[in-house]
Parts: structure tokens; C-alpha cells; sequence
């Protein structure tokens, strides 16, 4: 898996208040994005625990073309997959990026956004962490 830097130059907006569970995506979903706080103690561990990375979903929904809910415009690191992932493969995606991330001494964020979406006929699981300047 590459780990890319990622500048996002436009928000991508989600309607919120959806009840899809964020680890059963299907494609009748269409695009969706969710948003999660990650553990205080975990988010800057090189080696952290995978059952306690991820903390309460903030929100999620489909995408759309305005909301209140969005993927900011900002500076990522970012991966992706050419496949549906489950729970525990994206948190050991989540995981990946976060070493990079601290490998790399970059500042990264205390949210984590996992982004569904279908692309040339599959289905592309994408995660973006964000990187902070403080």
C-alpha cells in the first residue's frame, strides 16, 4: 500500500444522520464518507491498539454537493484500495498511515475519514488522515 500526501484543494460534502454501519458499505450506498475521533491515548502511538485506534463516529452520509459535514479542504496522508474493506483491514490501513505519519515526524490530526466509492467499475476503500500545523 502507498501512503500518499494528499492536498485536498475543494471539500467533499456528506449529508449526515445516516444509519449505515461504516464497516458494511454496499454499492447501492453509492459514495459515502464517515468521520471518526480517534482515541486520545492511541492517535499518536507508533504501535497503537488496534481495538481502541478508533474512537466515536462524528458523522457520515453520501456524498453530495453542500452540507455542513465535510472532508476540508486541507493537507492529508492518504491510501487506498481497489477493494471493499473490512473493519479490521482498514484499521490496519489506519494503523500503516499513522506510523508513516509519525515515522516521518509530520503532525497529523485527531480525526480519521474512510471514503467509499466506485471508480473504473470497482470499488475503491480510501482513508485520509489529517495533518495539523499545531
Amino acid at each position: 500500500m502507498e501512503i500518499l500526501h494528499f492536498n485536498l484543494a475543494s471539500p467533499i460534502y456528506c449529508e449526515g444522520g445516516t444509519d449505515t454501519d461504516p464497516f458494511n458499505y454496499r454499492e447501492e450506498f453509492g459514495e459515502t464518507i464517515f468521520c471518526f475521533e480517534l482515541n486520545e491515548t492511541q492517535c499518536l502511538n507508533i504501535e497503537p491498539d488496534k481495538n481502541r485506534l478508533l474512537g466515536p463516529l462524528v458523522f457520515g452520509g453520501k456524498t453530495m454537493e453542500f452540507s455542513p459535514m465535510e472532508l476540508p479542504v486541507g493537507q492529508y496522508l492518504f491510501a487506498q484500495k481497489r477493494e471493499l474493506l473490512k473493519r479490521d483491514d482498514i484499521i490496519d490501513m489506519a494503523v500503516e498511515i499513522q506510523a508513516e505519519g509519525l515515522w516521518q515526524r509530520l503532525k497529523l490530526g485527531k480525526r480519521l475519514y474512510l471514503r467509499y466509492l466506485f471508480e473504473d467499475g470497482s470499488a475503491v476503500t480510501q482513508l485520509f488522515r489529517p495533518l495539523t500545523t499545531v
